[in-house]
């Protein structure tokens, strides 16, 4: 068994490890125990009842929070040349289409997000083998193959992030920094669990969230109470 150390030590006595805790509490709390020297990301996990290897019970969206991520996005917009005074204009980080995808081909994958057109999905879509294990893959249902790109590029900007159900049920996704107040981390949190509830799958039966667990780099994870998120 690994030894804790004196600053785990220190956090875990500052919270009752047990306890079910509502968001307002479980923000403050996870500051109080955050210790690393960086300005740490606050996670939520949130377990879900629902089966992923059913097509009918994927639990996929977007969402973008009220203050942000805290992360500063680099976005690469794969886009006509018609399109790139838009894409720039948007603050897009990187923006073209055809070198941008040799580099992809050679390995290159320094961006947070890739936007692009449905006309040039075609030559898009032949990255999927150094996109999708990254989670990189343009995808319309998050808003990330769109016409509208100058749109699709704010939002990306401004604190809006996609999530989806992993394999045994789960839902990461960061919320913010341990710098925030606790309020932003509390209202970020509430937006965040809202948007999963109502993409609950009318097949899903039973408890949908079972567990929702707030925290930050390295620190011990806080139970969130979820009976109002049933």
């Amino acid at each position: 068994m690994a030894t804790l150390t004196k600053k785990r030590k220190a956090a875990i006595a500052k919270f009752d490890g047990s306890k079910a805790y509502s968001i307002a509490e479980a923000s403050k709390v996870v500051k109080e125990i955050t210790t690393t020297k960086f300005d740490s990301s606050v996670d939520l996990a949130i377990r879900l009842g629902v089966d992923p290897r059913k097509a009918n019970q994927m639990v996929r969206g977007t969402v973008t929070l009220p203050h942000g991520t805290g992360k500063t996005m680099r976005v690469l917009a794969l886009v006509t040349p018609d399109k790139e005074a838009e894409a720039k204009a948007a603050g897009a980080d990187f923006v073209g289409l055809d070198e941008y995808i040799e580099k992809i081909k050679g390995g290159w994958t320094d961006v947070d997000v890739i936007i692009t057109m449905p006309s040039v999905m075609g030559k898009v879509g032949a990255l999927g083998r150094v996109l999708g294990p990254r989670g990189l893959m343009p995808n319309p249902k998050t808003g990330t193959v769109t016409m509208d790109i100058a749109k699709a590029v704010t939002d990306s900007k401004g604190g809006k992030i996609d999530f989806k159900v992993d394999k045994a049920g789960i839902i990461h996704a960061g919320i913010g920094k341990a710098s925030f107040d606790a309020s932003k981390l509390e209202e970020n949190a509430n937006e965040l669990l809202n948007t999963v509830v109502k993409l609950k799958p009318s097949s899903a039966k039973g408890t949908y969230v079972k567990s929702v667990t707030l925290s930050s780099t390295m620190s011990p994870g806080i139970i969130i109470d979820t009976k109002s998120f049933n």
